[in-house]
């Protein structure tokens, strides 16, 4: 039952991929190859974003160490729903977007040895904004201008975490890096009219529309140490490390005439489109930063954990070649994650409620993205619970986070979000040895 489930929930997910999902409506999505994605499971994100814990049911996509720790197979698909609020001096707007955030299977070799693959996103775009600007020109002195973005970079990933003692894992992960991006710019000129409204002078327009394909190779290397206070109480270590890689950008870029009808819509002659050469700028290649982060926690057992880890990002080489965008700086971030969890009673036979494992955690992020000279930051609190499913091993995972993105200094766009979130966590025991025949 359980493996004809997953068959459908791959197809679903392969589904969504290939429809270029959007994943994201924030307009710094603008920037660079897109917004970054939260790289772990549910269970990881209501805590905080911290990866430090590592059980033997639930996959730990951010540290490959953790999978040396499996004991059942497990099967595990997120989802979440992300509302935003923006707001700027000259006013406010709504976005909102749905996507499906991973897909992954893991499972022991042996008692020291175990695996895992799966599908993730790693960036993510999604923006729709204008504006106006001046031409110079006296027929025409003003320019209406619409931006418009989709895509992203997904991850096919594969992982191997070994056990070398009791207590201490290493682990290493590789990913193939593919995925489309789309940004397209569309100006009429014009005038403005008494009220400071905009309104078109020249029944023509120009579309500039690019096209980026990238796919590239990326590797995840980690490490993870337990050791035991006393009977109860138990310290638990992890480190990752993501060296620098390279991710190759084959771009293509269209201009497109428009006419304009009385009634505003278009018309494109076969005569209007033109594909641009861009020489040296066809081919690019892009870095993907250098990423190392480090925790700790403590805990006891089925019962509580709670735990602190700190991620630095070097930033400064990330961004699109095929993209200039003026006023924005690259400078390397940092991020600290707080969080952990707690279960009443796990082995309780009389109160479905004490099985239950709430989580709650908070994140502080230094993006490192620099726009105008103002500093983007990411402050956000979340929470969750996980449910159990029957007597199973296998748990449903809800996840609520809320936050606020960027500033409103220098004209710039402050994002308050929430996101909604769920994961399914199935588990089933494989290569089991038959004792009968």
């Amino acid at each position: 039952m359980i493996r004809k489930f997953l068959g459908l929930l791959i197809l679903l997910f392969i589904c969504q991929i290939s429809s270029a999902q959007q994943g994201t409506s924030s307009p710094y999505s603008f920037l660079g190859i897109g917004d970054l994605k939260f790289n772990g499971t549910i269970e990881n994100r209501s805590m905080g974003g911290i990866s430090i814990y590592s059980d033997s049911i639930h996959v730990n996509l951010q540290n490959p160490a953790a999978y040396g720790n499996l004991k059942f197979t497990t099967y595990t698909l997120g989802a979440s729903y992300n509302q935003l609020r923006l707001e700027s001096d000259s006013g406010q707007d709504k976005g909102a977007s749905t996507s499906l955030d991973y897909l992954a299977v893991a499972f022991p070799i042996s008692n020291k040895v175990g695996v895992g693959f799966g599908l993730v996103p790693y960036t993510s775009v999604g923006y729709k904004f204008e504006g106006i600007g001046e031409t110079g020109f006296a027929s025409a002195p003003y320019k209406f201008a619409q931006y418009e973005g989709e895509g992203g970079l997904n991850s096919v990933f594969f992982s191997l975490g070994y056990k070398i003692a009791n207590g201490f894992s290493v682990g290493g992960t590789i990913n193939y890096n593919f995925g489309t991006i789309e940004n397209q710019n569309t100006e009429f000129l014009g005038e403005l009219n008494e009220d400071g409204l905009f309104f078109r002078t020249l029944n023509y327009g120009t579309r500039s529309r690019d096209e980026s394909k990238l796919s590239g190779l990326s590797y995840n290397l980690g490490a993870y140490y337990e050791t035991k206070f006393n009977d109860k109480l138990s310290l638990t270590t992890s480190l990752t490390f993501s060296p620098q890689s390279d991710i190759t950008s084959r771009n293509s870029r269209v201009l497109t005439a428009l006419n304009i009808t009385g009634a505003g819509g278009e018309i494109v002659s076969p005569g209007q489109v033109e594909e641009v050469n861009l020489g040296n700028k066809t081919k690019t290649d892009l870095v993907l930063p250098t990423r190392l982060a480090f925790g700790a926690g403590i805990g006891e057992k089925n019962k509580w954990f709670a735990g602190a880890e700190y991620t630095l990002q070097n930033n400064s080489d990330f961004g699109n070649g095929l993209t200039t965008i003026e006023n924005v700086n690259y400078e390397n971030g940092s991020k600290i994650e707080a969080g952990g969890f707690y279960i009443p009673k796990y082995n309780s036979f009389t109160s479905y409620w004490d099985r239950v494992t709430y989580r709650a955690g908070i994140h502080y992020e230094d993006t490192g993205i620099m726009v105008r000279n103002e500093a983007i930051n990411d402050f956000g609190i979340s929470f969750g619970v996980g449910l159990p499913v029957s007597r199973s091993l296998s748990n449903v995972n809800l996840g609520f986070e809320f936050g606020r993105r960027g500033t409103m200094n220098s004209g710039l766009i402050q994002e308050n979000y929430v996101n909604f979130q769920i994961s399914l966590s199935l588990n089933d025991k494989w290569f089991i040895k038959r004792k009968y025949n």
